[in-house]
């Protein structure tokens, strides 16, 4: 391998990594200010314990997603500075402004809640995790423009040799930043539900079997309420993602239509497509360098894709085939035949550059299939879990029931993550679609060892912070709800802070 394709990999493996603590963070912030929320108005201690008991899985999940995310902004000065020098002007202000505000709103105020339960008054120290979940969502604002820009490089243009941005605000209204927004939110909630559904839903199961018979375990009332409100979070969100989802086929319809082919294995171009529920299919390079997709098997419904692209079951979805000899006659092109500025200024410097403008079609086709099957199954698991507690109901006592209440957090969590590969390998061969080939973006003297040194490295801390990270969610899942009592707030000022977990 070339030291391209490894800084390649070694960009996907910290970034697929990173993006399992994120909608962790995301998601579940919100639901731990609205359990002190909860606690506040009903006075219940119990939802304290409970606020206290999902705080310490955020405040370790916090500090990992920190940690993992700091290389990511290193990788593009070291391995990526083709890249930072033609699309830096852009890319660092969304960047910047994510660090600048998003982030220290979020760093602040986390500090503030961790240590103000007995310095400041309920609906105070209450607002601070408040403020802490919009931090995070606000970062995902700007991680999301700049990623949308990548996408579909609107509202730039191509002077002095790099892009340069000539309107701000398309950066937020850019249809991919749009469209990503609105999934990637409710996305994150439903692996916050699921996280909330697994583990209360194991634990009402575990406080059940091991009352004697005849009583019921004082906590089960709390495990029961709150792994209610986890499967509704988790239904609730899966039906936005679904909307959300739909709206972002129909953008990459438009933009991104190799993608959205890819994805859907469609060889040639056809009015009423029909959506292949599952497909093999194999490519190979040309003697010219393109290349060139054979279907070995598929299942098709009729209708769906052109449903799913043009919400019209007779419409006319663009075949992979058809849109390779788009390209090599006429270059990038969107659906109806344009293209943005800086793709337009940038045509003539790309038409002497031979590119295959086919993604890996088998990733694309299968990453899809997995986001939503995983989707589907835990939104099925959520509908159980509500089934079995309804009328204050027990679930099942059985290893079943803990295996799938123990694996629950991860099905969402892994669909966001088949999510993210399909947006990022389905943009291939394109690191700014329609304009930088990936190929041409590495930094040209960095070379091989150096990546896969570095490469190896990464990984290899990784891992054992992933090993950490569980150890302590399953130790702190293990000793269950903590014993609290309400915080009084304390009139010394000169008392030293404490850490309140």
């Amino acid at each position: 391998m070339d030291a391209q394709v490894l800084a390649r990999w070694q960009f996907g493996i910290t970034t697929v990594y990173h993006f399992f603590f994120v909608p962790v963070t995301l998601g579940t912030a919100w639901l731990v200010a609205v359990m002190e929320t909860r606690w506040l108005r009903t006075k219940d201690v119990q939802w304290l314990r409970m606020t206290k008991f999902f705080a310490k899985l955020f405040l370790i999940n916090f500090a990992a997603g920190v940690v993992t995310g700091i290389v990511q902004e290193f990788q593009f000065g070291m391995n990526w500075s083709e890249y930072s020098r033609f699309f830096g002007d852009i890319f660092g202000a969304p960047l910047a402004l994510e660090a600048l505000v998003a982030f220290f709103l979020e760093s602040t105020f986390i500090g503030i809640w961790i240590f103000g339960w007995d310095r400041l008054s309920g609906p105070v120290h209450n607002l601070m995790i408040y403020l802490t979940a919009l931090g995070g969502t606000i970062s995902a604002v700007f991680i999301l423009a700049a990623n949308a820009f990548m996408q579909n490089p609107a509202g730039a243009t191509y002077n002095n040799g790099r892009a340069e941005l000539v309107d701000f605000s398309m950066l937020f209204t850019n249809p991919f930043f749009i469209a990503a927004f609105s999934h990637q939110i409710p996305a994150a909630l439903m692996v916050s539900g699921g996280l909330l559904a697994g583990v209360a839903g194991w634990k009402l199961a575990k406080v059940a079997k091991e009352a004697p018979e005849g009583t019921v375990h004082p906590d089960a009332g709390i495990w029961r309420k709150t792994a209610k409100m986890g499967a509704y979070v988790l239904l609730v969100a899966s039906i936005a993602v679904m909307g959300s989802g739909h709206y972002q086929a129909q953008v990459g319809a438009k933009f991104q239509p190799m993608k959205l082919a890819a994805s859907e294995g469609l060889l040639d171009t056809q009015t009423a497509a029909g959506f292949a529920i599952v497909g093999i299919y194999t490519q190979e390079r040309d003697a010219e360098g393109i290349t060139r997709v054979t279907e070995v098997f598929s299942w098709e419904v009729p209708y769906v894709l052109s449903v799913l692209a043009f919400n019209d079951p007779n419409a006319e979805v663009q075949g992979i085939n058809d849109l390779t000899e788009q390209y090599l006659t006429d270059g990038h092109r969107a659906w109806d035949g344009s293209r943005n500025q800086l793709q337009e200024e940038f045509s003539s410097e790309l038409a002497q550059l031979s590119v295959d403008p086919v993604p890996n079609v088998m990733v694309s086709f299968w990453s899809f299939r997995m986001m939503m099957g995983l989707g589907f199954v835990s939104m099925g698991i959520a509908l159980l879990i509500l089934w079995f507690t309804r009328k204050g109901g027990t679930p099942p006592t059985n290893n079943l029931w803990k295996y799938t209440m123990g694996t629950l957090p991860f099905f969402p969590l892994i669909a966001n993550s088949f999510g993210w590969i399909l947006t990022e390998m389905g943009r291939q061969p394109w690191i700014i679609y329609g304009v930088l080939p990936t190929w041409t973006a590495n930094s040209p003297n960095v070379g091989a060892a150096s990546v896969l040194t570095s490469m190896i490295a990464y990984t290899l801390v990784y891992g054992i912070i992933a090993v950490v990270v569980l150890k302590l969610f399953f130790t702190y899942i293990a000793k269950g709800l903590p014993d609290v009592s309400p915080p009084k707030v304390r009139t010394d000022d000169d008392a030293p802070l404490s850490f309140a977990y």
